[in-house]
């Protein structure tokens, strides 16, 4: 990977460890729903005009399937679980058990035909991950059936982040990114516009709210995924959901020392033990698929 490339793999890895720190904070005054809503207004309000300028949209009428699947499983769901999620367990625990983004793709990527095999080094890494998961959701960092439900949210929004980059790779890769990425966040707010209506507050939210939101929709969503979108482009979605490395950690030590928020000595070895699995289980060189020789013809 080029420098440019791993200059856009340590920005994204900050930039992804910021979003559970803000919504935590968004949450005080807004809705799960209306949070997720107003993510992809923004961000789609900052992209879309330079799609169009670049003439990014014209491309996309044989990706609509894709493009309305990205936007579901990247954006509405995601954001609204996450959001919801993060109302019954904290900040902390949210980014670690966000890094099991790559356990995921290591599982699920030859449904979305990219062929990677999985020696038995993987296979101990997908064992290892998850035995981390059990250790940080056995040492007390989950209390209460909100907290577990808060954990389903998690596991739910990790399943979904780990189909956005395959599909990426699987349909769109050949495209200008920020076209599909543009025109998926206009599906995403499409499909949580009457929810969040439903739920429009009745007073201005207070300015570390509306912060927050753009904070959330400007850098950790549109900047983000732009970065995303590269390095999906330029390493593979098993290699750029690595990135998951770098983000918990930021999403760990923001919510231990600006919240407050208390993980413990066997919530850290349960996170080294997600992160060794992870990396184990992304080993080796990913097999071109056949999507990527057509792409690249």
């Amino acid at each position: 990977m080029s420098w440019r490339g791993w200059t856009a793999f340590i920005a994204l890895g900050i930039i992804w460890g910021l979003p559970y720190f803000f919504i935590k904070l968004a949450l005080q005054d807004v809705s799960p729903l209306i949070l997720a809503f107003s993510r992809v207004v923004l961000a789609a309000a900052i992209l879309m005009p330079i799609a169009w300028h670049r003439g990014a949209l014209r491309s996309l009428g044989d990706h609509k399937a894709a493009i309305c699947a990205f936007g579901l499983v990247e954006f509405a769901i995601p954001f609204t679980l996450i959001s919801l999620g993060e109302r019954w367990i904290s900040s902390s625990v949210t980014g670690i058990l966000i890094a099991m983004v790559p356990l995921s793709i290591a599982l699920i990527q030859r449904f979305f035909g990219i062929r990677e095999a999985l020696g038995a080094w993987r296979v101990f890494g997908l064992v290892v991950g998850f035995i981390g998961v059990a250790a940080l959701l056995g040492t007390g960092s989950i209390s209460g059936s909100l907290g577990w439900a808060g954990v389903g949210c998690m596991l739910l929004a990790t399943i979904c982040y780990a189909i956005g980059p395959l599909i990426i790779q699987r349909h769109l890769h050949g495209l200008d990114s920020i076209g599909p990425l543009a025109a998926s966040l206009v599906v995403a707010a499409l499909i949580l516009v009457v929810p969040a209506v439903m739920e429009f507050p009745s007073r201005l939210p207070s300015p570390m709210a509306l912060l927050s939101i753009a904070v959330l929709g400007t850098v950790c969503t549109a900047v983000a995924m732009l970065l995303m979108f590269y390095l999906v482009r330029h390493a593979g979605a098993s290699r750029a959901s690595v990135i998951t490395y770098i983000n918990p950690v930021v999403a760990a030590l923001l919510g231990v020392w600006v919240l407050d928020e208390r993980l413990g000595i066997g919530g850290f070895i349960a996170f080294a033990l997600i992160l060794l699995g992870s990396w184990l289980a992304t080993r080796g060189s990913l097999a071109r698929s056949s999507s990527e020789a057509v792409v690249n013809a």
